[in-house]
């Protein structure tokens, strides 16, 4: 996957972004996707169906918190994006780091 990410990024320069796909391939994977050429971390999925009947990694939901730590642990700036690519803000990663992790309950 990785290889084949760099080598799209450098023969598909008429693509402007790539998307490292954490709920497929795992955060490890996502964050180092970013070094091969990646610049979208990816979000956390609304409803997920194809990833799970796949075979995929298993996990398709996120906290802000966990995806700005992965960002921020690979090296590399967090930003807000709309579905057109363009920037919306820069969150501060400090201050979301900072905050304690939500406590998921069980459903009864």
């Amino acid at each position: 996957y990785l290889k084949a990410l760099a080598v799209a990024r450098l023969a598909l320069d008429n693509l402007l972004h790539f998307q490292a796909s954490w709920p497929t391939l795992g955060f490890k994977v996502a964050q180092a996707a970013l070094y091969y050429g990646a610049d979208d971390f990816g979000s956390t999925m609304l409803e997920e169906n194809v990833v799970s009947a796949a075979g995929g990694h298993g996990r398709t939901h996120a906290t802000v918190r966990q995806i700005v730590r992965h960002i921020v642990d690979a090296g590399f700036r967090p930003a807000e994006r709309d579905p057109l690519y363009r920037i919306l803000r820069y969150p501060d990663p400090e201050a979301i780091l900072r905050e304690p992790e939500p406590v998921e309950l069980p459903l009864a």
